[in-house]
């Protein structure tokens, strides 16, 4: 794609859109856009309110279909909305070149040995027109995706309104200007082998100028950061800790920054600046897929699939900091998120379970707030749930985005419906506007 001066213009003009919107709102630079599939807070909390109430005919903007198959949340800069999609060609493998996870199970390992267009979109945030469109590559992929919930573009992409970061995986890493030229790629030299062939889907983490790269699968991976700007990496730390999807979080404490990566066999923190670990504990299960959030001096991590569990580790400490009292609390293990990363609001964690129990604790105490209250129905649930305004939205597989008014009780306020539709992607909420990508379509609720 050329780069023109009228491309260089309106990239500017995104960026002055978006900082006047945030000075007018006293935010920080980016606070009212969306750059990071949990939000500017990291929380998965919107600098202002969004919309209550839609349906098939009203507060619908605009809708526009997204080819290919991707489960990965928008980001959303200024102007610009950006999305990642797997397109098949149509081409298959002459020959079955996937290495296999072992004890494979029916719903894991589809869309294998098929050529895949890797796509990265960026949209008009007005309208929904597709302003650009690169490939980032072309590929065979040597292992497949959970058949329902699974996408060979699962990674969810990044942003800082400078440039924009995109993972496939063991596809490679991507960056791009804000017009679509491509800056620089890298290929790690690494085919994934995740548990039961269920797919890839970390994203990578940005954070002053740094990006930060988790690869955790059943085979040698590591933990690395590169240089945003030219794709340098700066270092590589070993790992070897089991299939982990859950991303990588920059924590600081104590004028320190740590970054602290969940996973089945080990939490662990690692210095920021060399990738040397600081502090280990054991105490998640299998399949950890929520993302830790920072609440004060204590980081809090949970997982809900086999031996469940959610608890606050101290910050500040080194070493194996198993059974001590680094582990500040532990909460029930009851009605646990599984698949969904939690919402931080107000000193309070919120989060649901694939079945739609959703549930709430102090996040300075573990004490409950509500346990395993039922949505309207019993929904099956993989996407994220956001909070803005004092509102929790909670996206279904069923079409409804049911809403919560936040508090000591689950006070439904509204059950929005779309029709044919099925969210497994995460929401965005930016400039007062909802962005629901569904497995087919993308959607800007406006009211």
């Amino acid at each position: 794609m050329r780069f023109t001066y009228t491309a260089i213009l309106s990239s500017t003009a995104a960026l002055l859109l978006a900082s006047s919107l945030n000075a007018q709102q006293g935010l920080a630079p980016g606070a009212d856009s969306w750059g990071h599939w949990r939000g500017p807070s990291q929380t998965g909390v919107a600098a202002r309110a969004a919309p209550l109430r839609w349906n098939d005919t009203t507060n619908i903007a605009w809708k526009v279909e997204i080819p290919g198959r991707g489960h990965s949340s928008p980001v959303i800069w200024g102007d610009r909305i950006f999305l990642t999609t797997a397109v098949p060609t149509g081409r298959k493998a002459e020959s079955a070149s996937a290495s296999g996870s072992g004890g494979r199970r029916s719903d894991g390992g589809a869309g294998a040995r098929e050529e895949h267009r890797f796509d990265v979109l960026a949209l008009d945030r007005a309208t929904g027109k597709t302003l650009w469109r690169q490939t980032a590559v072309t590929a065979v992929p040597h292992e497949g995706y959970h058949a329902t919930y699974g996408s060979f573009a699962s990674n969810s992409p990044t942003t800082d309104g400078q440039r924009l970061y995109v993972s496939f995986g063991s596809r490679g890493l991507f960056a791009y200007d804000m017009s679509g030229k491509p800056l620089w790629q890298r290929d790690f030299k690494i085919q994934m082998r995740m548990f039961q062939e269920f797919g890839e889907g970390v994203e990578p983490v940005l954070d002053e100028g740094r990006l930060i790269v988790l690869f955790d699968h059943e085979g040698e991976g590591f933990l690395a950061m590169l240089d945003a700007a030219t794709g340098r990496e700066v270092w590589r730390t070993p790992r070897t800790d089991g299939t982990n999807w859950a991303a990588p979080l920059v924590v600081r404490h104590g004028g320190r920054k740590q970054i602290v990566v969940n996973s089945p066999r080990k939490i662990r923190g690692y210095d920021y600046e060399s990738g040397k670990q600081i502090w280990e504990t054991t105490g998640l299960g299998l399949n950890t897929i929520p993302r830790a959030v920072q609440h004060g001096d204590s980081v809090l991590v949970m997982s809900g699939f086999i031996n469940p569990a959610l608890f606050a580790i101290r910050l500040g400490r080194e070493g194996d900091l198993t059974g001590t009292d680094a582990i500040k609390w532990r909460a029930a293990n009851r009605g646990l998120a599984y698949t969904s990363s939690p919402v931080l609001y107000g000193g309070r964690l919120y989060f649901v379970t694939d079945n739609g129990m959703a549930s709430s604790i102090d996040a300075e105490t573990g004490a409950p707030v509500y346990q395993q209250v039922r949505l309207p129905k019993a929904y099956a649930i993989k996407a994220s749930p956001v909070a803005a305004n004092g509102l929790l939205y909670f996206p279904t597989e069923d079409g409804d985005v049911v809403v919560a008014r936040i508090g000591s009780t689950l006070d439904v306020v509204a059950t929005n419906t779309l029709t044919d539709q099925s969210f497994v992607a995460s929401p965005a909420i930016a400039g007062g506007d909802i962005f629901l990508r569904s497995r087919t379509h993308l959607f800007r609720i406006h009211e």
